[in-house]
C-alpha cells in the first residue's frame, strides 16, 4: 500500500492536472462562440454558390469551363484535399475524418486510382506522411482564424493539376459541425461540379437551367467558379475550427470531470491510509504499555 506522503502527491498532481483542463475547456468555450459566428456567416454564401454551380452543370452555354467538365476517370488519379487541426486534445474529432479518408483511400487503391493529397493542418499532415501518400502541398498554423491568403496558395497546386489534367477529380475531406456534441466527418467532390452535388431534393429539376450573361459567359464563369473553390474550402476550414473547439471544449470538460473523481478516491484512499497508520500506532502503544504494567 502506498504511503500517504505518496497519496498526497498524486492528489496534487490531479489538482495541476484538472486546473489545466479547466482553464483549456474555458478558453475552447470562448473560441467556440467565435468560431461558430464565423462558420455561420460563411454557411450562406457557401450553399449558395454551390447551388448555383450545381445549376450551370445543367445548363447549356457556349463557353464549358473545365470546372464543369465530367470525370472520366482517363489517369486514374483523384486529388484529395484533407482539412484537420494543427492541435490534438480535441477528443475524437482527427480520429473520425482519419478513418473515413483511410477508407475512401482503401476505396480508390482498390479501383486502381492514385491519390495526390494537400494537408491543411498538422494533424492530417502527421497522417498522410504515415500513409506515405505523396503530399503535393500543405499549410499549417492557421491560428485561431482562417485565412484564405494562406490557403490558395497549396489550393492552387491542385486546381492547377485539375486543369491540366493531371487528376480527375478532387475531393474536400473535413469535419462538419451539428452541433457542440456532434461533428460530422465528410468527403465531398469538389471538382468536377456536376448536378449531382445538389444536397436539397426539391431543387432537383428535370429540365435544364440556362442563363444571360454579362459580359460573356467566360468572363462570368471563370470569375465565379473560381469564388466556388475558395468559398468551399474557406467554409470547410470554418466547419473545421468550429467542430475543433466544441470537440476540445467536450473533451476536457470530460477530462476535468475524471480528475475531480480521482482526487475523491485517492482522498479516499489517504484517509483509509492515514487512518490505519493512527489505528496501528495506538495498538502499538497500548500493547507496548501492557507490557511495561
Amino acid at each position: 500500500m502506498p504511503s500517504t506522503k505518496e497519496i498526497r502527491g498524486k492528489i496534487k498532481s490531479v489538482h495541476n492536472t484538472r486546473k489545466i483542463t479547466k482553464a483549456m475547456e474555458m478558453v475552447a468555450a470562448s473560441k467556440m462562440r467565435k468560431a461558430q459566428d464565423r462558420m455561420h456567416e460563411a454557411r450562406p454564401y457557401g450553399d449558395k454558390i454551390r447551388l448555383i454551380c450545381s445549376h450551370l452543370a445543367q445548363s447549356r452555354t457556349e463557353y464549358h469551363h473545365p470546372f464543369l467538365a465530367e470525370d472520366k476517370g482517363a489517369n486514374k488519379k483523384v486529388g484529395l484535399i484533407l482539412v484537420t487541426t494543427d492541435k490534438g486534445l480535441a477528443g475524437p474529432l482527427n480520429t473520425n475524418i482519419q478513418r473515413l479518408v483511410l477508407q475512401q483511400i482503401k476505396t480508390w487503391t482498390a479501383e486502381g486510382k492514385k491519390i495526390e493529397a494537400t494537408a491543411i493542418g498538422n494533424k492530417g499532415l502527421g497522417f498522410l506522411q504515415r500513409l506515405n501518400m505523396p503530399v503535393v502541398s500543405q499549410v499549417v498554423q492557421l491560428g485561431d482564424h482562417p485565412n484564405l491568403d494562406r490557403l490558395i496558395g497549396a489550393i492552387t497546386v491542385q486546381i492547377q493539376a485539375y486543369m491540366e489534367g493531371k487528376v480527375d477529380s478532387v475531393h474536400l475531406a473535413y469535419s462538419r459541425f451539428i452541433n457542440a456534441m456532434k461533428q460530422e466527418p465528410v468527403i465531398e467532390q469538389l471538382l468536377p461540379i456536376t448536378d449531382r452535388m445538389l444536397d436539397a431534393p426539391d431543387e432537383k429539376r428535370d429540365y435544364s437551367w440556362d442563363y444571360l450573361y454579362e459580359p460573356d459567359a467566360q468572363s462570368v464563369l471563370d470569375d465565379l467558379l473560381k469564388r466556388y473553390v475558395e468559398a468551399l474550402i474557406y467554409q470547410a476550414v470554418a466547419e473545421n475550427m468550429a467542430s475543433e473547439q466544441s470537440a476540445r471544449m467536450v473533451a476536457m470538460k470530460a477530462a476535468s470531470d475524471n480528475a475531480k473523481k480521482l482526487i475523491d478516491e485517492l482522498q479516499l484512499v489517504y484517509n483509509k491510509t492515514r487512518q490505519a497508520g493512527i489505528t496501528k500506532e495506538i495498538t502499538e502503544i497500548v500493547g507496548g504499555a501492557a507490557a511495561v504494567s
